[in-house]
């Protein structure tokens, strides 16, 4: 009988198909991955299949810019036969990729923050100029604790 080149069976081993430890629903947008220096964020075009121009124009002068697919190919899309008005862009249901700098991103926020703050003391100052302390809007609520001794 020939002699036949046998490896014990320790030695041989299975390539492991390892399965999810647990399920998650499909993310609805995919989230690109991040930029240093640039914020993403989907923009509306489209609302059932009637366009935005409105909106997408006032976010572009904003300063959002839409992202390329070429830039992003973690971004897998599907070909659904969809004519799109942005055809190297990231399109998914009336939403496009947009990003923008971060230092707008802060600007913007502390624009509207100023805002916010602006209204809200104007508020405040209306409602307490009709303030009588004979009849307080605001009464402080406090609790003692007092010890006998």
């Amino acid at each position: 009988m020939p002699e036949q080149n046998r490896q014990p069976r320790d030695l041989e081993s299975r390539a492991k198909v390892e399965r999810p430890t647990k399920w998650t629903p499909p993310e609805l947008l995919p989230v690109p991955n991040p930029e240093p220096g640039y914020e993403f964020r989907w923009i509306r075009v489209s609302t059932l299949g009637v366009a935005d121009p409105i909106n997408f124009s006032s976010k572009r002068r904003e300063g959002w810019e839409p992202v390329k697919a070429s830039e992003h190919p973690e971004i897998q899309l599907m070909d659904i036969g969809e004519k799109t008005r942005f055809p190297d862009s990231i399109e998914i249901g009336g939403l496009i990729l947009c990003k923008t700098p971060t230092e707008f991103v802060h600007q913007r926020n502390s624009h509207y923050q100023q805002q916010t703050d602006s209204q809200m003391s104007s508020v405040d100052n209306n409602f307490m100029r009709e303030n009588d302390p004979r009849m307080p809007l605001f009464r402080e609520r406090r609790s003692e604790v007092k010890f006998r001794g």
